[in-house]
């Protein structure tokens, strides 16, 4: 698979795929969410089982009747029993895809880890993953994690690697180019999650990721800027042409996040993996096109 660049090539790829993915979508009451829907009918990408909870917008029927091959309609009686449906439709082999609506991420949450019925296996480790367009980048920018967990453990950070190793290669990036982020390029032990950068180094360079180049730490510049590399010294595979991004915190991933969307004018795509299926859920301050580019990402990350 050729390497995929900027959204606009991604949705052209899945569009000439044969098999639409089915996306159960818990919720579907927002002018955002029916945006995501019609555009994924238009592209052809998706088809979908909409879950509702206790309320219907109009245009969930009006959908369904139009497109009858590629909406359904799965009524429960209020928001945690249509994540409980929707959660159970994914576990059945129903649909690939898991997608938030109106109903509050802590609801869908409770579903999604319900340990007998939920989406997380014994021992896995769920994480955010971001997919970035930056209009001064010239390729996708992967990163983790923005969302999810604090501070990751060794086992945590070992678990996001391989993730978004994963959705750099679901993008067609073969030899993924990866920055293990701080401020310095100092490991410390006043920064135990340097020791940690350094243990995750040794697995890739062991071959645990498959085929992979993994640096760090390093700070964003140098990862991003070939320039600030060169006057730093630094001599690496990464240096100015990272691919994806590990950050050493929720607050530094979810700043980065904030600042390239806000200052950066980046497009960006969210989804939460290590579940056995993707999962966007999407901030409600994201607009209803990123929630699509969200949905897309997820779409082409389904195995």
């Amino acid at each position: 698979m050729q390497s995929t660049q900027n959204f606009k090539t991604l949705i052209s790829d899945l569009s000439l795929l044969k098999n639409r993915k089915r996306v159960a979508l818990v919720c579907p009451n927002d002018s955002h969410t029916e945006y995501v829907i019609n555009r994924g009918l238009e592209e052809g990408i998706a088809d979908f089982l909409l879950c509702t909870g206790g309320t219907k917008a109009d245009f969930v029927c009006e959908l369904a009747e139009k497109y009858p091959d590629h909406v359904s309609i799965h009524e429960a009686e209020n928001p945690d029993a249509a994540a409980a449906l929707a959660v159970q439709i994914v576990r059945e082999g129903k649909a690939d895809v898991l997608m938030k609506g109106t109903i509050n991420t802590d609801n869908l949450l409770r579903a999604v880890l319900n340990k007998e019925h939920g989406l997380l296996e014994k021992g896995r480790v769920m994480t955010h993953v971001t997919v970035a367009q930056i209009p001064s980048y010239d390729k996708f920018l992967v990163f983790s994690d923005a969302a999810v967990i604090p501070r990751p453990t060794e086992e945590q950070f070992d678990a996001i690697l391989g993730y978004v190793v994963d959705v750099c290669r679901n993008l067609g990036k073969e030899r993924p180019n990866v920055a293990l982020i701080h401020c310095t390029e100092k490991v410390s032990e006043k920064f135990p999650h340097t020791l940690s950068y350094e243990t995750l180094m040794k697995k890739a360079k062991e071959g645990a990721y498959g085929d992979v180049v993994v640096d760090g730490p390093m700070d964003v510049k140098t990862a991003c800027d070939a320039d600030s590399g060169a006057i730093k010294g630094i001599a690496s595979p990464v240096v100015g042409n990272a691919d994806a991004l590990i950050f050493p915190n929720i607050e530094s991933g979810n700043v980065f996040y904030k600042t390239i969307t806000l200052f950066g004018g980046a497009e960006t795509a969210g989804m939460l993996y290590g579940t056995t299926a993707p999962i966007v859920v999407a901030s409600r301050a994201d607009s209803g096109e990123s929630k699509f580019y969200s949905l897309a990402v997820a779409c082409i990350s389904h195995k």
